[in-house]
């Protein structure tokens, strides 16, 4: 693809901004948050929609589509030769939380910015990729790979629709990137645990101060950035003496904490700040605040009391597993990142969901077993469930160099290089895939954050960024125009005639 050729897709993109706009808005007014059903709408009505939606947009802009039974699929740019680079994206989201200042699936363009939650993880990256396979098309490219934009429905959760997909559709692509990271390119991901640590309760010991339930935290890939606890007291006794605790630790410490009566009992609600579990340093967990003012109280419970004395002397606030015995670090990764993504406790049990990202030359059975030593003491059960193996390519690799490449020629900088990061993405689901983009640097992490939004600017250079490795990686060329063939003749020779 020559520079002529991409200054003309450059600019087919700026005449798309609108329509980009417009179906970003679309995509994003649907609540398209992945809940497994039976049926033929494997992840919720919501999620069907916003995918029914990307193939029509593919269908009429004369691209081919390919539907697994609704649990995933693509859209192909067939290409002239043999192969397929892949664009790998997601439509379902997490939930959207509490405090926003906009209407979380309004979609609404409030000062350049296209607003509401999947602007950036991954409705907006996955609508960029789209555009740029359209103006490579509508420019009159025809790439030697095929192009497949491949539509993932349940990133967000158990990834059972790629394994789905993948298991029924006839080829799968030799390479190409997901834009569902961060830039310049992503060239390793850690490894990621999701479990969570359980404890059956026994009978309080007497009359006194109970806890009768904590909920906390909507996924455990989120930083809770909300905790509710409902007390109550058998003993006849007032809820003053709790209520000054509260306050004053509210004041000591800038705490969002809450409380108010609701009947016999004393509800108390914790905010936080919502954030990517792969980075949640940039929250505030709600579930600590609340477990930390919950450690200042004395309940009637033995094994209650015990649990949140775990908690807080063993978890707390740290952000690596420093003080429950699993922190560790590699020179390409950077430490372990701990977060607690939900708690549900009730007075005969409780489960806390772990979420952990470990270096890429560690393994999950470290993690475990470092675990396993604190919490024997307390009676806590390991539940494991979602494992993601780590990946890393080394950043020589001819893809992160091109791909490098053409980022540093799209934006101008020099500095940035190749990442390892916490976050999980759909570069695990098959090889030859890496993270490239979306998030530029510099700029902030919104991605599982209330306030989710996206630059128009970004979004437009986003696909010119796409169409640009597309067309590189897959070889897109105009198609060679064959001659008509010279016939030569003499011009000395008569004309045949009929003899008259």
């Amino acid at each position: 693809m020559n520079s002529a050729d991409l200054e003309q897709i450059k600019r087919r993109i700026e005449e798309y901004r609108t329509e980009m706009v417009s179906s970003l808005s679309a995509l994003i007014s649907i609540p398209s948050i992945a809940v497994r059903q039976t049926g033929p709408e494997p992840f919720g009505k919501p999620v069907q929609e916003a995918y029914e939606a990307m193939l029509q947009m593919g269908t009429e802009s004369g691209f081919a589509i390919y539907d697994a039974d609704h649990f995933g699929g693509h859209i192909d740019f067939k290409g002239t030769g043999d192969g397929i680079f892949g664009i790998v994206g997601h439509l379902d989201v997490v939930p959207e939380g509490s405090g926003w200042d906009f209407e979380p699936f309004g979609g609404e363009v409030i000062d350049g910015y296209v607003c509401g939650r999947g602007t950036m993880d991954d409705k907006g990256p996955v609508i960029a990729s789209f555009y740029a396979m359209k103006a490579l098309k509508d420019c009159g490219l025809v790439p030697e790979k095929t192009v497949r934009l491949i539509l993932g429905l349940d990133e967000e959760t158990n990834w059972e629709g790629m394994g789905h997909y993948l298991a029924f559709v006839p080829d799968t692509p030799d390479c190409g990137f997901t834009p569902d990271a961060d830039f310049p390119v992503i060239h390793g991901e850690m490894g990621i645990l999701v479990f969570d640590l359980a404890r059956k309760f026994g009978r309080s010991q007497g009359k006194g101060l109970q806890l009768r339930q904590v909920t906390g935290g909507t996924a455990a890939n989120s930083v809770a950035d909300a905790a509710r606890a409902v007390i109550y007291r058998d003993d006849g006794g007032s809820y003053e003496e709790i209520k000054s605790v509260l306050s004053a630790l509210r004041e000591a410490n800038g705490w969002k904490i809450n409380y108010k009566g609701i009947g016999k009992s004393l509800e108390i609600r914790t905010q936080g700040i919502s954030a990517h579990g792969a980075k949640p340093e940039q929250g505030l967990n709600a579930i600590s605040v609340l477990m930390s003012a919950l450690g200042c109280l004395h309940f009637a419970s033995d094994d209650v009391t015990e649990f949140i004395r775990f908690y807080n002397d063993h978890i707390g606030f740290d952000l690596h597993g420093e003080r429950i015995g699993c922190a560790m670090s590699d020179e390409a990764s950077g430490p372990l990142v701990w977060n607690v993504g939900m708690i549900d406790l009730n007075k005969g049990s409780v489960r806390l969901t772990i979420n952990v990202r470990y270096p890429v030359t560690a393994e999950d059975t470290q993690v475990y077993d470092a675990i396993a030593a604190a919490t024997l003491p307390f009676e806590l059960g390991i539940i494991k469930g979602k494992h993601q193996p780590p990946i890393f390519v080394p950043a020589e690799d001819p893809m992160i160099e091109s791909l490098m490449d053409i980022y540093r020629r799209a934006t101008g900088d020099e500095e940035s290089q190749p990442l390892v990061i916490g976050g999980g993405t759909y570069a695990r689901a098959m090889e030859g895939i890496v993270a490239f983009g979306a998030r530029f640097p510099g700029k902030p992490e919104l991605g599982h954050q209330k306030n989710e939004k996206i630059s128009i600017d970004d979004l437009v250079l986003l696909a010119q960024i796409y169409a640009e490795a597309i067309g590189t990686l897959a070889g897109c060329a105009r198609p060679e125009v064959k001659a008509e063939p010279k016939v030569e003749t003499d011009p000395e020779a008569q004309p045949e005639t009929n003899g008259e």
